[in-house]
């Protein structure tokens, strides 16, 4: 949470986690159960991947139409940040701001409150079956640790079987590597 100041009108902005819209409209509930004598409670949220989101969602809440949602949610977007809900919440000074001080207030508390947000990057990973012979276990192994893939399970029989799991964006070159070296490999 951050709050700041501008020609009197104090803005305090909440940027949380939300997988869905159900969390993100809880974070807004909260937000106006602990600032209910605010004038606006502005937001905007993004659910699922930045590049490609399940579902955007925005709110001027009162405020001239485009002057609060659409920044706010501007900055999520350009932040590359997914499974986030932004509230900013506006006690009015008693100043008009107008149109444009208003996009800019409700960006600049969006982007305040953006960098205080503890993030984590998600990668998609899938499951890999590697089939090989004794003597190239440790090739794949190698080739695994360099590529950020994990090893889950390895069985020993008449070869070695790796369950492993890796970044998707990295299947098609671990496709390429086995390929080369004659070993099976399936995805799951």
């Amino acid at each position: 949470m951050i709050e700041y100041e501008i020609k009197k009108s104090r803005f305090i902005a909440w940027a949380c986690p939300a997988g869905d819209r159900a969390t993100a409209m809880s974070v807004l509930d909260e937000a106006r159960a602990e600032y209910p004598d605010a004038r606006h409670h502005c937001w905007a949220y993004l659910i699922g991947p930045p590049h490609s989101p399940k579902t955007v969602a925005m709110s001027d809440d009162g405020e001239p139409s485009g002057t609060a949602g659409k920044p706010i949610l501007n900055v999520l977007q350009h932040k590359d940040i997914g499974n986030v809900m932004l509230v900013v919440i506006r006690y009015f000074g008693g100043i008009k701001l107008g149109a444009g001080g208003l996009v800019r207030a409700y960006s600049h508390a969006a982007q305040l409150a953006m960098v205080q947000l503890s993030t984590k990057q998600h990668v998609q990973m899938i499951s890999v079956e590697i089939r090989c012979n004794f003597s190239r276990e440790q090739d794949i192994r190698h080739w695994l640790t360099t590529h950020q893939g994990s090893v889950n399970e390895v069985s020993y029989e008449t070869a070695v079987i790796i369950q492993a799991a890796i970044p998707a964006k990295h299947q098609a070159e671990l496709t390429r590597f086995t390929d080369n070296l004659q070993i099976q490999l399936k995805t799951r």
